[in-house]
């Protein structure tokens, strides 16, 4: 499925947002690239000095917040890559299987 066919309510919000504010013209791969990152990264603050059980009970909240930006840029990075989600989804797993084999 790629992008825009995922959720069409979804991606429209999506799009609607980025729009609305005249984001389209950063959201070239290298950018939402590094974008995707940081949000990877301000997940991962969610998590840090504490255990999983204490940042997820403390942060679960955030976690959410910072999991949607994280998946937001990954579907816009698909959609400007005309990238079919299911399909590189697919592809990635079976790669996987064949590196790490039961």
């Amino acid at each position: 499925m790629e992008a825009d066919h995922l959720n069409p309510e979804i991606i429209k919000l999506i799009n609607e947002f980025r729009e609305a504010r005249n984001w389209r013209q950063y959201h070239n791969p290298k950018d939402l690239s590094l974008s995707l990152s940081l949000e990877a990264a301000e997940l991962l603050e969610c998590f840090q000095w504490l255990s999983s059980e204490e940042a997820v009970n403390k942060n679960r909240q955030e976690i959410a917040e910072e999991l949607a930006d994280v998946f937001i840029y990954g579907i816009q990075l698909a959609e400007e890559m005309q990238f079919d989600i299911e399909e590189i989804i697919k592809a990635k797993v079976k790669k996987n299987g064949e590196k790490y084999q039961i």
